[in-house]
């Protein structure tokens, strides 16, 4: 009981943390503190943490995971805010330390060591990192976070370790497309249209929804002994789920931002024909599956 406690709460603090780096670095790059309103979007998470502490004993709940829900409320705004600020204001980041070579983060280490305060030694690294850094960054602490986060989250007698097990692999999976889409997707057309930048973090922003979500691993197996008749609907259901995932949620909005790319704005790139092909792929196969699940379910009714 004491470990579930400290892990709920532990988990909780350090998505509040993380948050509270985001919504420090809009204030700083703005320079404007009406934006310390943004901690505003931590009280849900706060409040659902008493709740659940209170109501399930700090476990998560089976289909659904409100925290994570809550925690990406609190983050998605600011990194919305600085990658917009970033696009509109490229001109101004000609100046700053690139982390692309272990020499500048050597410099960026000798810089941190020749301040003279402990403010100064955390401020210098954290405002002479280049914008697009500070935003990938970002990115990538949040996917990392959302999947050790799930994992440390409490959720005994809803989700087996098989499940958890099954939708922290998937959770990898999912992480690594979606960072390789935002990253490389908005470095193709930042300069070309900046309405399209909304576009794709507004597709980015829909495919996170993702991650509260476990209808995907959902079925027969959650049971001690689970029935022949009535197991085949719960796998049925689990599966097109994450069909539908495929289809509405990631790869197929995915495959059509990037046709978009290529068609629209003519950029044709390696890399970029890769994932159309590999979003493409996805969507065929899964539709082929889902006519597959039909086909079977039909045989089997008619039986």
């Amino acid at each position: 009981m004491l470990f579930k406690f400290i892990s709920a709460v532990v988990t909780r603090a350090v998505f509040i943390l993380v948050s509270l780096i985001g919504v420090w670095r809009v204030v700083w790059v703005k320079n404007n503190g009406h934006y310390w309103l943004l901690t505003i979007l931590y009280l849900p998470l706060v409040a659902e943490m008493i709740l659940t502490l209170r109501r399930k004993k700090g476990n998560d709940y089976k289909w659904f995971s409100p925290a994570v829900f809550l925690f990406l409320i609190s983050i998605i705004p600011s990194i919305w805010i600085l990658e917009i600020h970033h696009q509109e204001n490229k001109s101004a980041d000609s100046r700053c330390n690139k982390l692309d070579s272990s020499e500048n983060f050597e410099r960026l280490f000798k810089l941190r060591s020749n301040s003279t305060s402990v403010m100064e030694r955390l401020e210098v690294p954290l405002t002479t990192v280049c914008a697009n850094d500070w935003i990938l960054a970002l990115h990538q602490i949040l996917l990392i976070l959302l999947i050790l986060g799930k994992w440390l989250l409490p959720a005994t007698g809803e989700l087996t370790r098989d499940q958890l097990s099954q939708l922290l692999l998937i959770f990898v999976g999912t992480a690594a497309d979606i960072l390789e889409f935002t990253s490389e997707t908005i470095s193709d057309i930042s300069n070309s249209s900046p309405a399209m930048v909304y576009v794709i973090l507004s597709v980015w922003t829909w495919s996170m929804l993702q991650f509260p979500l476990h209808l995907s691993v959902m079925d027969s197996s959650s049971e001690d002994q689970p029935e022949p008749a009535p197991s085949r609907p719960c796998h049925l259901r689990a599966d097109i789920w994450s069909i539908m995932e495929a289809l509405l949620i990631q790869d197929g909005p995915f495959l059509v931002v990037r046709l978009v790319v290529m068609i629209r704005f003519k950029v044709v790139h390696q890399m970029l024909i890769f994932f159309v092909i590999k979003n493409f792929l996805v969507v065929v196969l899964n539709v082929y599956r889902l006519q597959v699940l039909s086909c079977d379910t039909s045989s089997s009714d008619g039986l």
